[in-house]
């Protein structure tokens, strides 16, 4: 497990992943700063030294590998995974991309689904689950085309484009 920072102003001794490197992140999330008062309790909190130095484990191993089979137990329907096949195709395709999502961001979209709904007590995954995943979890996994910068075109703008483009065509139940 790798959770990684990045300073988005200042890049001096560091250097820009390559995009293999970056479709190994499952997630990119911007947090932005901190609310005051938020802020105000970090600062307190590391008065006599950092968070980190007093963790301790928080789940036993046996439970760990118990709520990763309950996440790949979590069904997700064939029409959603149509849903999520559509949206990274037409990301391949996108003349505003150099670079669409990648199979990797295909699975790593399946598999957030998965866990969000686990996440939120259920054992089945719903639409509103992938369309809240797809921009964390895919966007960091496209390039622009310079010409789509120069346009004002951002991954995100585009990933929404996708999304607003794609129907989701849910299966009619059965009796």
């Amino acid at each position: 497990l790798v959770l990684a920072t990045q300073n988005p102003i200042e890049y001096e001794g560091t250097f820009p992943l390559p995009e293999a490197q970056l479709d190994r992140f499952l997630v990119r999330i911007n947090m932005g700063y901190p609310e005051l008062e938020d802020e105000r309790e970090m600062l307190r909190g590391q008065r006599q030294g950092h968070p980190v130095e007093g963790l301790k484990q928080v789940v036993d191993g046996t439970v760990l590998t118990a709520l990763r089979q309950a996440v790949a137990d979590v069904h997700l329907d064939a029409s959603l995974e149509d849903y999520i096949l559509k949206i990274v195709s037409r990301t391949r395709a996108h003349p505003d991309l150099a670079l669409g999502a990648s199979p990797r961001g295909s699975l790593a979209l399946y598999k957030a689904s998965q866990a969000l709904a686990a996440l939120n007590n259920r054992d089945y995954v719903i639409p509103d689950d992938i369309k809240q995943l797809i921009p964390p979890v895919l966007g960091h996994r496209l390039i622009l085309k310079p010409e789509g910068q120069l346009r004002g075109r951002t991954t995100a703008r585009v990933l929404q484009g996708v999304m607003d483009g794609v129907d989701i065509e849910l299966d009619e139940p059965t009796d």
